[in-house]
């Protein structure tokens, strides 16, 4: 038996990019199509419409007019526009007029427009299972913030599972699964995983899944910190405990009270911070700094590893007791390297993102460039993904972004199906001959060189101190060959 699809009416005088805004999201949604208002009010009245995507040039009138009358009529509907202008008076009388859920700039990517929809499609859902609460209550004055405003917010602040970033067989969809099964119950939870891997996205995601999501969500990385300030920061501290503390300061575990506090890098905690943190697994008990009275709270802990704490355990670098404490459900999240497939999904979407912060018109990454951001072991995971995705954006020319503006270093690695070839790092430590040692730092060479000027050949042998004869002779001996795959 299949799904029911969402229903989205796309409302745009061009049949050019009606058809194309059709052919992006046909896989996800049941698409209806109107080229002006009358056809579009039309269809509002004989359907159940959840999203409208509507170009702001509209025959007779304006997108934001045209939604306008919809935001009366329909209030649930979530209104998105689509534009090729940005100017702040212009958001601002959408904003107030029609109650827009998102802009999307021209030109778009099937991906970001897939995005946006998808994201709509679930505000939309979230209305309608808190007792079709319309979205004039975000703009009532005095009015407190309800736990579906709150709910609607962490949506559109990328903080639910169906945000986190993946491909459809990414080998997280099972961390996925096993963390939104766990968010339901109200126990403590240990994620396990490298730094950079997106610990704190699941974290707050399962927050945001659990009974507890109109509660406040906080978050402590230890890492680094000493003793004092991760005891002021979870207990708080009264007025002249500390050095320049002229008022008592209010701890985490009060501000969490009845919510959830994601406490990152618990494998870095001293053996006194640990029974510390015992005694509030346990009790839910603790004393402020300075304070002689014991506090409670009702806060659900979640916590964070870098390492595993099994081994930590047997090596007597952390409590038993704790760890247990810590890991009635226990969440493994993969590396970046151990999801290749995912790599392409992830550059692209933050390509996107920093691209709109940044006023930067692009339309994506080629398959030769994906080719390498794929085959690359990323030590420092998402943030090293998203670093090297900014500084490609920065230094982008073209619209679609090629392979000449990723790092040397990632450049170096050979793309292909075995992914990348590491060995080049260790050469200067490893075993072999000189002449096999030095003929693999060559071939790296020559192909970073190639990739980052394009391939112009006479410019490669310029920069390299070789001959054009020479540098194809050392091209056919290592059997380098420009990549065939074209960008579209």
């Amino acid at each position: 038996m299949g799904r029911t699809l969402p229903t989205v009416l796309l409302i745009d005088d061009e049949p050019h990019s009606l058809n194309s805004m059709r052919m992006a999201l046909e896989d996800d949604f049941d698409c209806l199509l109107a080229s002006n208002a009358a056809e579009a009010r039309q269809m509002m009245a004989d359907n159940y419409v959840q999203v409208i995507l509507c170009d702001q040039r509209m025959p007779g009138g304006t997108g934001v007019e045209f939604l306008s009358e919809v935001r009366e009529q329909w209030p649930e509907t979530v209104r998105i526009i689509i534009t090729g202008y940005t100017e702040p008076n212009d958001m601002i009388a959408a904003i107030n007029e029609a109650g827009i859920y998102q802009f999307v700039t021209k030109p778009w990517h099937p991906e970001q427009l897939l995005m946006v929809a998808r994201g709509a499609a679930k505000l939309f859902q979230l209305t309608r299972d808190h007792d079709r609460m319309t979205l004039e209550a975000r703009y009532l004055q005095n009015t407190a913030e309800t736990k579906l405003e709150k709910q609607r917010a962490a949506l559109r602040e990328g903080l639910g599972f169906e945000n986190v970033l993946r491909a459809p067989n990414s080998p997280i969809n099972h961390v996925i699964d096993m963390a939104r099964q766990y968010a339901s119950f109200d126990v403590p939870a240990l994620l396990v995983g490298e730094p950079g891997v997106g610990k704190v996205q699941i974290a707050r995601a399962m927050h945001y899944t659990s009974l507890r999501s109109e509660r406040p969500f906080f978050e402590l990385n230890c890492a680094g910190l000493s003793d004092q300030m991760i005891q002021a920061e979870l207990f708080g501290a009264k007025r002249g405990a500390l050095p320049g503390l002229n008022s008592n300061k209010i701890g985490l575990l009060q501000k969490t009270d009845r919510g959830t506090l994601f406490l990152n890098g618990v494998d870095t905690l001293s053996p006194k911070l640990q029974i510390e943190l015992l005694r509030v697994v346990q009790e839910g008990a603790f004393q402020p700094i300075g304070g002689h009275e014991t506090l409670t709270t009702n806060t659900r802990l979640l916590s964070g590893s870098h390492v595993d704490l099994r081994a930590a355990v047997a090596d007597g670098k952390f409590r038993p007791d704790l760890y247990y404490a810590l890991s009635t459900a226990e969440i493994l999240v993969p590396p970046l390297r151990a999801r290749p497939g995912d790599i392409a999904v992830m550059a692209q979407h933050i390509l996107f993102d920093v691209a709109q912060e940044h006023g930067k018109t692009v339309h994506g990454i080629s398959e030769p460039a994906l080719e390498f951001l794929e085959n690359y072991d990323w030590p420092g995971n998402t943030r090293e993904l998203e670093n090297e995705v900014t500084r490609m954006m920065i230094f982008a020319q073209d619209r679609v972004l090629g392979p000449e503006l990723i790092s040397r270093h990632i450049l170096q690695a050979d793309p292909s199906n075995e992914g990348a070839d590491r060995r080049a790092d260790q050469v200067l430590t490893g075993d072999g001959s000189l002449k096999d040692r030095v003929e693999l730092i060559e071939m790296r060479i020559l192909r970073e060189t190639l990739t980052r000027l394009r391939w112009n050949k006479s410019r490669a042998a310029a920069e390299l101190g070789l001959s054009r004869v020479g540098l194809r002779a050392k091209l056919d001996r290592y059997g380098i060959t420009q990549p065939q795959r074209q960008e579209h």
